[in-house]
């Protein structure tokens, strides 16, 4: 995150300076007077501008209206010691995203800094923006991600400020999209970084399990609870708790993890002491929460619990400038684990794979790689080793369709290929069992696909 700092008080520039070099925040700029802060603001892509209102000759008001023109996509900050509103008015007219009156509590500051750049991350995201950042890298701790699309490159950026305060992270995603790696990157650049990163997928525990495996239990607390159990939460003490799927829990089990969170403490079952847990949680759905929360099917006070920080990741069909990359990554994993010797894709092949629409994304890509390793004959991947294997391409009888439907083909395949297995079907999708049985009853009661599930 690239900050800049105007102030005509010297004391106050190195303050807040101090302040944000604390907090690592490390590329932060200076500038004493509201002249030279228009030149530089024009000059250089800031994300967030702190900007005092009340400076001799060209205030702050005037260099919000000078500059957001120009740079449309920086959130300004506006700092002052006069609390007026219509000065405040004025300046959310112009395009401020806050107004700050001094002297600003330091948290305050920084929560409006944190929320003001998660803002710029939605924007950029909806607006398929980072153009102006195509040579930006990867952060180090998200350097396991393969990409060099500049929308996932924004993504990481903004994942990578917004994780260091150590708040509940959300990531939403088609399946296969990567969120778990994501999570771990989070984990990497957090408060505990060396702490346990112990990542569960909540819709394969059984309600009837849920307490003893979240909270834990004694010998004895049931029958064949036969040792002490150190539950989730307890295993993620001083580290991350990743929960995959957080929309499938239950109703009735929404309040007592509610609970856990706001008192940070947990009760194994069969004993009564209490147990403190330092543990930041990241969450993870390829549900609409929103409309969970709208339908009641999700509570929206532990919504808000986990909605600290949010990021969405993109499917792969709108990052296909990174198959290549992918694919090739994939393949050499898979030449090392099945002792083969493939150099590539001949450009036959590579641009097949690339018009692929790959519903599954990066998980159905890498199984389409290993398939190909597999069956190759060659030294290269041929577009004969992907016949078969063309998923994608799939649409029982459909050309055009929604997202929706795009999904449920995707299902309805996995289904076919493995002969109406539910589990295997679910272990492919990279989702449980239950949420399989429940898209294909759901599936079964829609008039557009009667007749084309079969005995499934």
């Amino acid at each position: 995150m690239r900050i800049l700092i105007v102030d005509d008080e010297q004391m106050a520039l190195t303050s807040v300076k101090r302040i944000l070099r604390h907090r690592n925040f490390r590329d932060v700029e200076v500038c004493d007077n509201g002249r030279d802060a228009v030149r530089l603001i024009k000059e250089k892509d800031f994300d967030i501008v702190l900007l005092d209102i009340i400076m001799p000759e060209v205030d702050g008001l005037e260099v919000l209206e000078a500059t957001k023109p120009y740079r449309p996509a920086t959130e300004f900050i506006m700092l002052t010691a006069v609390d007026d509103v219509s000065l405040s008015v004025k300046a959310v007219h112009l395009g401020a995203y806050d107004y700050l009156v001094k002297p600003v509590d330091n948290d305050r500051l920084l929560l409006s800094i944190e929320r003001a750049y998660e803002r710029k991350g939605l924007r950029t995201g909806l607006a398929g923006a980072g153009s102006a950042r195509k040579k930006r890298q990867i952060p180090p701790a998200f350097a396991d991600t393969i990409t060099r699309d500049p929308r996932m490159i924004e993504l990481l950026h903004y994942a990578d400020t917004m994780a260091r305060s150590g708040n509940p992270f959300l990531i939403t995603g088609e399946s296969g999209t990567g969120k778990e790696l994501l999570a771990r990157g989070i984990h990497r650049v957090g408060p505990s970084p060396d702490g346990p990163f112990i990542a569960v997928n909540v819709g394969s525990v059984p309600e009837s399990l849920f307490e003893g495996q979240f909270f834990g239990y004694v010998k004895g607390a049931y029958t064949g609870a036969t040792v002490d159990h150190a539950g989730y939460f307890e295993q993620a003490h001083g580290g991350t708790l990743f929960l995959d799927e957080i929309g499938e829990l239950a109703p009735n089990l929404q309040v007592k993890f509610l609970r856990t969170l706001e008192e940070k403490a947990i009760i194994r079952l069969g004993e009564k002491k209490v147990r403190q847990v330092d543990v930041r949680i990241a969450s993870s759905t390829n549900t609409d929460l929103d409309r969970a929360v709208q339908e009641g099917r999700f509570r929206l006070d532990l919504f808000y619990r986990l909605n600290s920080a949010h990021v969405h990741l993109p499917p792969l069909r709108e990052r296909a400038q990174d198959i290549p990359l992918l694919a090739d990554h994939f393949l050499r994993a898979a030449c090392s684990r099945h002792k083969k010797e493939v150099r590539g894709f001949s450009p036959e092949a590579m641009d097949l794979l690339t018009k692929m629409r790959f519903p599954g994304n990066i998980r159905e890509l890498a199984q389409v790689v290993e398939r190909c390793v597999l069956l190759a004959d060659s030294t290269l991947i041929l577009p004969r080793h992907l016949e078969g294997g063309e998923s994608s391409v799939v649409s029982f009888g459909r050309t055009l369709c929604t997202l929706k439907e795009n999904d449920e083909i995707h299902v309805a395949y996995v289904l076919n290929q493995t002969r109406g297995n539910r589990r295997e079907a679910a272990r492919i999708l990279g989702v449980t069992v239950r949420q399989v049985q429940r898209k294909l009853a759901r599936m079964k009661k829609d008039p557009r696909w009667k007749g084309e599930l079969g005995g499934l």
